[in-house]
């Protein structure tokens, strides 16, 4: 064995130690590792400065208490937290999370992989995550305020907009930024661009609702293109029914694919002939209102609900996992290659697990990793940050033009830096175009 890979060797043990039992982290480490290791091999200046072991080491983490009082007057106590990944090519950006299954292991691996997402964009923002074991489901409006504010009693002084902007995430739509600002700006005095997700009647951008599902099927579009394809007629399985798997569903219909199933925690909702517009208009106008399953649009709208079924044994030509991470295990994915699925492109942050992953790059399907293909959202939110500090509207059709152009240049990225023979390999791609970027800043700053 070499000294190098002896080095790196023990360099892995070392982050394996230092992170033992955090799985979700460690997965997007090997990845980006299997990725870069070449390309650190033949440098002695990423070898010298230990560029990627540093990479695997945030900047910092904030851990606090969160202290809320519900209705009844009963005293709650939650943990909130902020991982500050890596700033070396802007403020730490990234989003909020309220989950009960919300720990560092998740929030790490969301902020190490939110770095290099961020790197593809091409705009000035480092990697950030953060968010509190918090359920709100059950919860009511007042309640949910209160934990939104005593969220932000501690967040804020660790935030700012040439510090750390945050956004939302799961479970933190419009209503709670709007409660977190307001915090925000009654305890620092300031009207600043400290968060992106805004309402538009305080700063936010137009078409940050849609960014994450529009650009999904923008990246969608160049990856076929790039194989002599179109997504006309194309059919797609989504998984999920929030913000990214409804946009995404919008957008492929309106560009002529056949969008057949849409999923929630209950099960999975198919339509064979295809959702329409208005299908997907009335999905989004029921979860907006009620909240409740997808098995209601069965009894006004047709189609068939599959209780307790993910979708991937459907077969399609195209797969869109927007849901959550790890929803595609091994079996999943075995199902899809079986189909004969021809591509797969992450909507959700890392929703295939690592032997999930394996089968599919093991086959011919073509497999585009979240860090590119979802990254229209944090792209509008770098957007969004541009206008606030030059006090600046933009306009929809604007910002989505930009969008357009944001995914189409992650994609030449990934395209640059992943030929492997007579073929693309996005995730080699993606991992090596955002390392060689944030590698140069951090050399550039020196130890």
């Amino acid at each position: 064995m070499s000294k190098f890979e002896t080095q790196w060797d023990d360099m892995m043990s070392r982050i394996e130690t230092r992170s033992a039992d955090q799985d979700e982290f460690l997965q997007a480490v090997h990845e980006v590792a299997a990725s870069v290791k070449d390309v650190v091999k033949t440098d002695d200046a990423l070898q010298k400065s230990r560029i990627f072991e540093r990479l695997t080491e945030p900047d910092r983490i904030i851990i606090f208490n969160v202290t809320w009082e519900d209705d009844g007057g009963d005293v709650h106590i939650n943990r909130g937290y902020r991982v500050q990944h890596c700033g070396a090519i802007g403020p730490y950006k990234g989003g909020i999370r309220f989950h009960p299954t919300v720990d560092l292991s998740t929030l790490k691996f969301l902020a190490f992989e939110q770095t290099f997402k961020n790197a593809l964009t091409g705009l000035p923002m480092g990697g950030g995550k953060g968010g509190s074991d918090f359920d709100p489901e059950g919860r009511s409006e007042r309640e949910i305020m209160r934990f939104c504010q005593a969220f932000m009693d501690e967040l804020f002084r660790h935030i700012g907009p040439y510090t750390d902007v945050p956004a939302g995430d799961i479970n933190v739509g419009g209503r709670e930024i709007g409660y977190m600002y307001g915090r925000y700006r009654r305890l620092t005095n300031r009207f600043t661009g400290a968060m992106t997700g805004k309402g538009l009647s305080y700063g936010g951008s137009p078409a940050r609702v849609e960014a994450t599902g529009y650009g999904l099927i923008y990246f969608l579009s160049h990856v076929l293109e790039a194989h002599l394809d179109k997504i006309d007629d194309k059919t797609i399985i989504i998984s999920g029914a929030g913000n990214v798997a409804l946009h995404a569903a919008e957008k492929a219909v309106a560009l002529g694919a056949k969008v057949i199933t849409l999923s929630d925690s209950d099960g999975t909702l198919l339509k064979e002939d295809g959702f329409s517009s208005d299908d997907i208009n009335w999905i989004k106008d029921h979860k907006a209102k009620s909240g409740a399953s997808l098995k209601a649009f069965t009894d006004d709208r047709g189609g068939t609900f599959k209780s307790g079924k993910k979708p991937w044994s459907i077969k399609a030509d195209i797969a869109l996992p927007c849901a959550t991470q790890n929803e595609i295990d091994k079996d999943d994915a075995k199902a899809l290659v079986d189909n004969d699925v021809k591509f797969l492109a992450e909507g959700a942050n890392m929703p295939c697990t690592a032997k999930a992953t394996k089968t599919i790059r093991e086959s011919d399907m073509v497999y585009v990793p979240g860090k590119a293909s979802n990254a229209g959202g944090v792209a509008l939110s770098g957007l969004e940050m541009s206008q606030n500090a030059d006090f600046e509207r933009g306009e929809f059709d604007t910002l989505d033009t930009q969008l357009q152009s944001i995914m189409a240049r992650i994609h030449d990225s990934c395209k640059d830096f992943g030929k492997v023979d007579d073929r693309i390999d996005y995730v080699r791609g993606a991992n090596r175009a955002a390392f060689a970027k944030v590698s140069k800043a951090l050399l550039a700053f020196g130890i």
